[in-house]
């Protein structure tokens, strides 16, 4: 493993708290995901200010609507280049293939790379017993498959899953299609309202892509130290320089 796979999530509503949560961290991660919490608060521009030069970015917005709609968000958000963008793969076949389609000539419109997308199976925060109570009645474990085949065949590049149903995952998806596993705890964290966990090295043994990763860096005393801790126990070597902090796009 050369490259890092973990992504931070700086779940800030400001837009100097994620400017200062960034800087901290950015050298010592692979990127960082802004979720719908910050984007609604500060938006787009918002996000060009938080993010550091050349760091890439997970844009985790998850959306969810008729397909014309989220094509339309999918156009609105490809000039910030970010690296992936999630969308809710229960909105259906044709809201994705609708995504997947803007996606792509928009990027080439602009001359960006084009994002990746990544279909929402099940929260990490819902369990069986949520599911019976919206309507879905059967494991949580099938209903993540069902919907992580339904995302790669609508022309996803991968899926957000928990730790728990990487391993099922990779035996029916293609090797290329990513797997954006949040749910992670390093040993003895707090889980949180997460309920599905497991460590970094867990996950990536599993066969993970990526991890995303909160409050154990973000909340920590030191939150640079916490994500190199990480680093180190998914065996990266970082350069003393690219783990320095970092300053945000002016």
């Amino acid at each position: 493993m050369t490259t890092n796979p973990v992504y931070v999530a700086i779940d800030a509503p400001t837009v100097d708290e994620a400017k200062r949560l960034t800087g901290l961290v950015a050298g010592a991660v692979g990127g960082i995901k802004l979720g719908l919490e910050f984007f609604m608060a500060a938006g787009p521009e918002g996000v060009r200010e938080a993010r550091p030069t050349g760091v890439p970015l997970f844009l985790d917005i998850k959306l969810h609507d008729i397909p014309n709609t989220v094509a339309g968000a999918i156009r609105s958000v490809v000039p910030l280049s970010p690296a992936f963008i999630t969308l809710h793969a229960s909105g259906g076949r044709a809201m994705m293939q609708a995504a997947a389609e803007a996606a792509e000539k928009e990027a080439d419109k602009l001359g960006v790379p084009r994002p990746k997308l990544l279909g929402v199976t099940v929260l990490t925060s819902l369990d069986v017993a949520d599911l019976e109570a919206v309507g879905q009645g059967m494991e949580v474990a099938g209903q993540v498959e069902r919907l992580a085949r339904l995302a790669e065949s609508s022309g996803l590049d991968g899926v957000v899953c928990s730790p728990r149903e990487i391993a099922r995952l990779r035996r029916i998806l293609k090797p290329s299609t990513v797997l954006m596993v949040p749910g992670i705890r390093p040993a003895g964290a707090d889980a949180g309202d997460q309920k599905r966990v497991m460590t970094p090295k867990e996950a990536m043994e599993a066969g993970a892509t990526h991890l995303v990763i909160g409050r154990p860096i973000t909340a920590a005393a030191d939150p640079a130290a916490a994500a190199r801790a990480i680093a180190t126990e998914l065996g990266l070597a970082l350069d003393a320089e690219a783990a320095a902090p970092t300053s945000p796009v002016p």
